[in-house]
């Protein structure tokens, strides 16, 4: 095994560590130091543990551990002053707090020749750069268009904390060149690469991208943009958008199938989280069970992992607001619990903090807390779907359903393609239902039930909807499903499961239908 940190390489296999090119001599009991708290790098080691693994569980003073630990940190470039890759904890322990990355590709199976390449170790989560958009035009001016707008791509991706994102800088020391799409993930570090062009032609705009797996030079993503050319940086903004709302989420179901073809000895807490989301995706009593698993898997091996805490809250919500849960009460302490965990842990990153309004938009109902925090999450990232999702549900709940229809728009534009959006379509239905617009919240809760037929709120929706349009043999169908897929369910269950204190004209339609009290 070999791992990868700055621009060190650590062989187990050679037993030898690798500073660029060179090799830095380390004496065994170092050496094995090493080894044993980067293997262990998800958790914090006692002293003993450290003792038991390099000494045998030998009798050693603090002093000889002190030495060996400052000889170690002295190896890999670190000081006990630093402390930036071996941090040391008071009364608890040690932990390797570095990022690094697993190699076993043969392709890079010698580490003097990635160092020699200037090969940079790929981040644990997504990584892209965003290479200049090259000028078809002949036109001088649309060079500064097509920078600005790469500049403005970037920008826009680096709000996803959840994405490893290039600074410009970087990216735009290959303007011009002819490059290699393998070369350049090598040399900055990602797996992702996004390259265009821009031409113009009679007072239009074309614009070209495509996404590149920069590992295996597999094409992900491609798409052509046409707009005419006025609003210079209307049209930069509108272009941006569009590339991010289709990227973003192209990256996540590329990430996912790639941690779903990793054998589960080899996951760290980024690869059960995305796991966790894949099985969120389900909205299924087994799939919830999954996804909660999984990201208290993800959440353990990192406990500084808010969005996995967020993920774990909004799971135990789940279950109660779908009725899989068979002690309520105690879903809704841990959902509450988790969502307070996750705003601890990480109040400043834009999808915590949408998950963890909804929640409270479920579980507390403290409409303008939750107001304030998703609009607050919009406000760091107003590219991202997951917050333009949860914003609506937010309003919805706190019975605001204009607004609640523009933020599920906002969504469904954000990731026309996202294997979620049975969840946007139903809230926008219910809110539709709640201004009288029937026909349009029979149109949302169809689309949603075309993308996942067993999502019993869906159905709730396409009854509430039928039932007030007059078609009751509609309606009636509809709620027969409502029963299969939720057989416990009545009304005043229904509300006491929450959020539900705003849907008077929901609940009045479901009354119709005939639904159980």
């Amino acid at each position: 095994m070999r791992y990868l940190f700055e621009e060190y390489a650590f062989d187990t296999e050679r037993r030898e560590l690798l500073r660029g090119a060179k090799v830095v001599a380390v004496a065994p009991q170092v050496f094995d130091l090493l080894d044993y708290l980067i293997r262990n790098r998800e958790r914090v080691v006692s002293k003993d543990d450290l003792i038991n693994a390099v000494w045998n569980g030998r009798s050693v003073s603090d002093a000889a551990l002190t030495t060996r630990l400052n000889v170690a940190r002295s190896a890999i470039g670190d000081s006990g002053e630093e402390q930036h890759l071996i941090k040391t904890l008071p009364r608890k322990g040690f932990r390797f707090v570095g990022q690094v990355r697993e190699a076993r590709e043969a392709a890079i199976s010698n580490p003097d020749e990635v160092a020699r390449e200037g090969a940079s170790a790929l981040p644990d989560k997504p990584s892209i750069a965003v290479l200049p958009f090259e000028n078809l035009s002949g036109d001088p001016e649309q060079e500064y268009f097509a920078d600005g707008m790469v500049e403005e791509i970037i920008t826009a991706l680096s709000r996803f904390k959840s994405l490893f994102v290039i600074a410009r800088n970087s990216s735009f020391t290959f303007k011009g060149k002819a490059v290699d799409i393998k070369e350049v993930g090598r040399r900055l570090g990602v797996r992702y690469v996004l390259e265009g062009a821009v031409r113009k032609a009679a007072g239009k705009v074309r614009i070209t991208g495509q996404l590149i797996d920069a590992t295996t030079g597999a094409h992900i993503w491609a798409d052509r943009f046409e707009r005419d050319l006025t609003d210079i940086f209307a049209l930069q903004d509108e272009v941006t958008v569009a590339v991010v709302s289709a990227i973003q989420p192209k990256l996540l179901q590329t990430e996912i199938a790639i941690a779903t073809r990793r054998r589960p000895e080899n996951l760290t807490a980024y690869d059960f989280f995305l796991r966790a989301v894949q099985q969120n995706y389900l909205a299924t009593r087994e799939g919830q069970a999954e996804a909660l698993r999984l990201a208290l898997r993800a959440l353990e091996l990192d406990p500084r992992f808010a969005l996995a805490a967020a993920l774990a809250g909004a799971c135990h919500t789940s279950n109660v607001s779908l009725g899989y849960a068979a002690d309520p009460q105690f879903e809704r302490k841990e959902a509450v619990r988790l969502l307070r965990l996750a705003m601890r842990l990480n109040d400043g990153d834009p999808d915590t903090l949408a998950w963890s309004a909804l929640i409270s938009a479920f579980m507390i109902g403290d409409s303008e807390a939750e107001i304030e925090m998703a609009n607050r999450a919009v406000a760091l990232n107003p590219n991202s779907y997951v917050v333009w999702n949860c914003r609506g549900w937010v309003h919805r709940n706190a019975g605001l359903p204009e607004e609640a229809v523009r933020s599920f728009e906002r969504a469904i534009r954000m990731s026309p393609v996202d294997p979620h959006l049975y969840r946007p379509f139903t809230g926008m239905g219910t809110a539709l239902i709640e201004l009288g617009r029937f026909d349009e919240a029979v149109i949302a809760a169809k689309k949603a039930l075309r993308q996942n037929q067993s999502y019993s709120p869906a159905y709730r929706c396409l009854t509430s909807a039928l039932a007030h349009l007059g078609r009751d043999a509609a309606a009636r169908q509809a709620a027969e499903r409502v029963l299969e897929l939720d057989p416990g369910f009545t009304i005043s269950a229904w509300i006491g499961r929450g959020g539900q204190s705003n849907s008077k004209m929901l609940i009045e339609g479901l009354r119709k239908a005939g639904l159980p009290e």
